[in-house]
């Protein structure tokens, strides 16, 4: 499927966190690693088969599991990590190892995909435009076992509007399909929302080259541009190891991963990669703009230093005359004729215009 790219501003500022964590913790400790305030948890349940789907949000863990059903697909989604202890019975009702929940936590952590056997753990970054035109980057790990999806957030809010539409609705193939395909479903619409951020970046990149076209100056152009190319080397960074987790999904032997799910992975690998060359395309033309404005600047500068260099040219002959009758000698014989003035202006007046037209036949200006 092919993809647009335009848009609007973009910008990205996220608070610090630096949880206190005891050094020499034992590997596999649950403890939450991020970068900002774990949110209070809000849970929803999503459940569904051919004919029908249901939602519920329910208050605890003991509720969830009491709730799921073999015979339909069970989606999880835990938005915040306020409570740990809700994690680690989700996860131990599917027998996570440690080790995995000590990823999902860590919310610093490479996209990668591992397969268990009993559940599949795949970790990848969803970045996506706020209101206010910044751009959030939140990761997203997702548990994949026999009819159950298990997705853990840092924040409330993400991209899976459309997801739970069609869930809804039933319109298309999730209703149809099995958990696996809920999860590519759900990797499909983190990928989609990389070329919406795309957009944005790329309208700026579009209105920095305009205004560069347009010989602008700007003192803060190149701050703005700066930014801009940081968005995109961040960007860079979290979608390239995204592309090596697609490409594990496909070569994954199994169980849980459904026939027929093989084209739409590659479809899935063909967008991450369409999503890095726009990104590589960005990158060069930030640095290409950026080239040129500083050009620009340095041209426009140097037209101004002939400008002046050429007016002090013209000053130095008549600087010395000015200085030589400026003396005070009394026998200047020069002095006592009533000439005298206006021929030392006339020949001032004749030396700038030939040096003028000197300067004009050797096209220095």
């Amino acid at each position: 499927m092919s993809r647009r790219i335009k848009g609007r501003p973009a910008r990205s500022i996220v608070p610090p966190f630096n949880p206190t964590v005891e050094a020499g913790a034992p590997p596999g400790a649950a403890i939450y690693l991020g970068d900002r305030e774990p949110a209070d948890a809000a849970v929803s349940l999503i459940q569904y088969g051919p004919d029908d789907a249901t939602f519920a949000t329910p208050s605890c863990a003991e509720e969830i599991l009491a709730m799921l059903e073999e015979d339909r697909v069970n989606w999880i989604n835990v938005n915040g990590f306020g409570d740990l202890d809700m994690v680690k019975t989700l996860c131990g009702y599917l027998r996570v190892d440690p080790l995995s929940i000590e990823d999902v936590l860590n919310t610093s952590h490479r996209p990668k995909v591992e397969d268990f056997g009993r559940y599949v753990l795949v970790i990848a970054k969803m970045i996506r435009n706020l209101p206010d035109g910044s751009i959030e980057y939140e990761q997203v790990s997702l548990i994949l076992a026999r009819n159950v999806v298990v997705t853990f957030q840092e924040q409330p809010g993400d991209c899976f509007g459309p997801i739970r539409e069609r869930i809804r609705a039933g319109t298309g193939k999730l209703r149809k399909r099995g958990a696996s395909y809920l999860a590519y479903g759900l990797l499909d619409i983190i990928v989609d929302n990389y070329f919406s951020v795309l957009e944005g970046l790329g309208s700026r990149l579009e209105e920095a080259e305009q205004f560069v076209d347009a010989a602008g100056t700007d003192p803060a152009f190149m701050g703005n541009l700066q930014r801009t190319k940081t968005e995109l080397s961040r960007m860079r960074r979290i979608v390239w190891p995204v592309r090596e987790t697609v490409t594990a999904l496909q070569r994954l032997e199994s169980d849980l991963i459904e026939e027929g799910l093989e084209p739409f992975l590659r479809d899935l690998h063909d967008n991450v990669v369409q999503a890095l060359e726009a990104l590589e395309t960005y990158r060069e033309s930030a640095a290409s703009i950026r080239d040129v404005y500083n050009s620009s600047v340095s041209n426009r500068m140097n037209e101004i230093m002939k400008v002046l260099t050429i007016i002090s040219t013209l000053f130095i002959p008549l600087t010395f005359i000015a200085g030589v009758y400026g003396m005070n000698f009394v026998h200047m014989p020069e002095l006592d004729q009533r000439w005298a003035y206006p021929a030392v202006w006339g020949l001032m007046a004749a030396i700038a215009l030939g040096m003028l037209v000197f300067f004009k036949r050797k096209r220095w200006f």
